[in-house]
């Protein structure tokens, strides 16, 4: 146990997923993983393990922002000795040709700040994913026949941004879409020599103002959870 898990350390595998929001892992362990059981429940943070095509698979929830992320995949890595930490979660498209259901596979996430920028302190440390799982993941989304992007992405350390400053440049710059976790979560991996990835589905769009109706997000984001696990085992 932990101060934020409550699992026992068998009860988490060496493969985790890290959706933000708790109930939607939930609805992963449900719905793709077999023999699936709660492990975690402290503070509302739900996570389960079971497994999938025989291998065990802990889906974690993260939390929202970086700083919460932080928190779970710290324990993860530093407690239970997780080795492939993969963020499942929605993200704003940013570019005109990323539509609304597509798939983003993060190859780097910028940032301006977050948990780890203060040991940085003057580098702009760049923040990236993990190969081999970013390789496994375009051959699982290429196998699906799913629109996949990959490239850059933007993690915010705020929700409600008032900076259509730095939104002209990122898109200019070719940023594919905006989430809060990521750019974290590459950092951690890297500096406890873990693999990382991140696999978005785009939710909503910041050009267009289209957005994911809420009753369609469970089917849309089965594509992306099914492409992290083909991923992680690869």
């Amino acid at each position: 146990m932990t101060v934020h898990i409550g699992a026992k350390p068998d009860q988490i595998a060496q493969t985790v997923l890290m959706p933000g929001d708790p109930y939607r892992a939930r609805w992963a362990a449900e719905t793709f993983l077999e023999g699936a059981e709660l492990v975690n429940e402290v503070r509302g943070m739900l996570g389960f393990t079971g497994t999938w095509k025989g291998n065990r698979v802990t889906i974690q929830g993260s939390g929202m922002g970086m700083p919460s992320l932080s928190i779970y995949a710290n324990e993860l890595i530093r407690d239970y000795d997780a080795q492939t930490l993969i963020r499942i979660g929605s993200c704003g498209g940013m570019q005109p040709h990323v539509g609304i259901r597509d798939v983003i596979v993060a190859m780097t996430a910028s940032t301006i700040t977050s948990p780890s920028s203060g040991i940085f302190r003057e580098m702009n440390y760049a923040p990236c994913a993990d190969y081999g799982l970013l390789a496994a993941a375009v051959r699982a989304a290429e196998a699906r026949g799913t629109k996949t992007h990959v490239g850059g992405i933007y993690s915010s350390d705020v929700f409600y941004a008032e900076r259509p400053d730095l939104d002209e440049q990122m898109v200019r710059h070719g940023i594919l879409g905006v989430e809060m976790e990521a750019a974290e979560l590459y950092t951690l991996a890297a500096r406890h020599k873990r693999r990382a990835l991140a696999v978005l589905t785009v939710s909503d769009h910041l050009q267009t103002g289209e957005a994911l109706p809420a009753e369609d997000r469970e089917k849309s984001f089965g594509d992306m959870v099914e492409i992290a696990l083909e991923a992680a085992f690869a």
